[in-house]
C-alpha cells in the first residue's frame, strides 16, 4: 500500500497511513513507508487489538523522537478505504497547519473533578504558549479514554468546563467484541484506566459534528433499581430489566437479547432539550442490563425508532460542507453498535463506501465524547477543511 494511496494532499495538513501486516514489525515498516518523518505536530494511532499494544506502541514511537505519538486500541478501524478490522490507522498532523499539546490522565479510578479542571486549564495555557491565540474558532480538543473505565462522564464534564468553550470530541478505546481490556497510548507506553486530552490549534477551517439516527417514541421506562457504580440496571418500571426492556421495544423473547438487539433498539435520555442514546452492552444472567453509559435510579429512558443510517450520515456530510467548504478528511469516532446495526441490516458495505468517499479516518468505539457529554450509538468527530490557495 503506497504512500500516494493514503495521503489526502498537502492542502489537508494531515497524512494518513494504514497497514494490515500480520506482525508488529511488518505493520511498523509499512506505516513508516507511507508517513513523513519530520515537521510533524502530532501522530495519532488507532490500533486493532489484533496487535500487541505494548510491542506496537514501543516500536512505533521509537521512530519519532520529537513528535508526540498518541492513540488507543479499537473495536474496528475507519480506514482510508472504508471500514476495517485487524488493521492499524495512523494520522500525522503537519506543523505547518497545526500546533498540538497533550496531557495524560492516569489512574482514573481515583479521578476527581478538580483534577480534570486543573489539567484542562493547564493544557490550554500550554497551547497559548506555542500559538498566538486560542479560542473556539481556531482550536479543538480530542479525548481518548479507556472504554471500560466507567469514568467518562466525570472526565468529560470536568475537562469541558476548563476549556473556555473550545469544542471537544473523542472516543472510548475498544477491544473488538471482547470487552476485556482497552488501552490508550502516550510516550511509547500503553495505559489502561487512563485518558488523553489533546488540544490542537489550526489555521485550517474545521467543524466538530455529532450524528445519530434515532427518534424518541412514546414508550418510557423508569430505572427503579440499579447498581450505579457498575452501570447495571436491575429493574425498569419495577419489573425485571431485560423483560421490561424487551416488551417496551418490541422484542418478544428476552432470551434473544444480544449486541445486535441492543444496536437496533437503544434507549434515549433527554438532556437540555436534546435526546442522547444510552446503549446497552449486555444482559446479565440474572436478567439485569449492563450499560455503556452512566445510569441512575429515577432516570427516565425513552424507547427509540430509527431513521436511515446512511441518509442521516449523508446529511451531516452535506451540512459540514455547507459550513466549511470542501472537506479534506473527517476524523471520526463511531460507536461499535452503529457498525453492528449496519451489519444486521445489510448496510455495512454502503456505510463503508460512504466513509471511503468522504475520507473518514478514525475508529469504532465503546462510546463517544461530544462537548461535556459521553454518548453512545453516535458518530462524532471533527471535519478538517482545506488550506486556502
Amino acid at each position: 500500500m503506497g504512500q500516494a494511496d493514503f495521503r489526502f494532499g498537502d492542502a489537508s495538513g494531515v497524512a494518513v497511513a494504514k497497514s494490515k501486516a500480520a506482525t508488529v514489525d511488518g505493520a511498523v515498516a509499512e506505516l513508516l513507508a507511507q508517513l513523513p518523518s519530520d515537521d510533524l505536530a502530532l501522530i495519532l494511532v488507532f490500533l486493532s487489538p489484533h496487535y500487541d499494544p505494548h510491542q506496537f506502541i514501543t516500536e512505533f514511537t521509537r521512530q519519532f523522537d520529537s513528535t508526540p505519538v498518541c492513540g488507543c486500541t479499537t473495536a474496528g478501524e475507519l480506514a482510508p478505504d472504508g471500514w476495517d478490522e485487524n488493521s492499524v490507522v495512523v494520522l500525522a498532523f503537519s506543523r505547518t497547519d497545526f500546533s498540538a499539546v497533550v496531557r495524560p490522565i492516569l489512574n482514573l479510578d481515583s479521578f476527581r473533578v478538580e483534577d480534570g479542571r486543573r489539567i484542562g486549564g493547564e493544557l490550554r495555557h500550554e497551547l497559548l504558549r506555542v500559538t498566538p491565540q486560542v479560542d473556539r474558532g481556531n482550536s479543538f480538543g480530542l479525548v481518548l479514554i479507556d472504554g471500560l473505565c466507567r469514568r467518562e462522564e466525570a472526565v468529560m464534564s470536568a475537562i469541558y468546563a476548563s476549556l473556555d468553550d473550545i469544542p471537544v470530541v473523542g472516543g472510548s478505546a475498544g477491544d473488538g467484541l471482547r470487552f476485556e481490556k482497552t488501552w490508550v497510548f502516550f510516550e511509547g507506553n500503553a495505559y489502561t484506566n487512563a485518558a488523553l486530552l489533546i488540544l490542537l490549534n489550526t489555521s485550517l477551517p474545521f467543524r466538530v459534528f455529532k450524528c445519530d439516527n434515532f427518534e424518541p417514541m412514546p414508550q418510557k421506562m423508569v430505572v427503579t433499581e440499579a447498581d450505579i457504580e457498575s452501570r447495571t440496571v436491575k429493574e425498569l418500571n419495577a419489573e425485571p430489566a431485560a423483560e421490561e426492556y424487551s416488551r417496551m421495544v418490541g422484542i418478544m423473547d428476552d432470551a434473544k437479547l444480544d449486541p445486535f438487539s441492543f444496536a437496533s433498539h437503544p434507549v434515549l435520555v433527554r438532556v437540555g432539550g436534546s435526546y442522547y442514546a444510552r446503549s446497552i452492552q449486555r444482559v446479565e444472567p440474572d436478567g439485569s442490563l449492563h450499560f455503556f453509559c452512566a445510569i441512575d435510579e429515577g432516570m427516565v429512558l425513552t424507547a427509540a425508532t430509527s431513521r436511515s443510517l446512511v441518509g442521516s450520515t449523508q446529511d451531516v456530510f452535506a451540512q459540514t460542507q455547507d459550513q466549511i467548504g470542501e472537506v479534506s478528511l473527517y476524523i471520526g469516532f463511531e460507536c461499535l453498535l452503529r457498525r453492528l446495526d449496519a451489519e444486521q441490516h445489510q448496510l455495512a458495505r454502503d456505510m463503508s463506501e460512504l466513509y471511503r468517499e468522504n475520507r473518514v479516518v478514525g475508529f469504532h468505539t465503546y462510546g463517544e465524547q461530544f462537548g461535556s457529554m459521553h454518548v453512545n450509538q453516535t458518530f462524532t468527530g471533527v471535519a478538517i477543511g482545506r488550506r486556502q490557495a
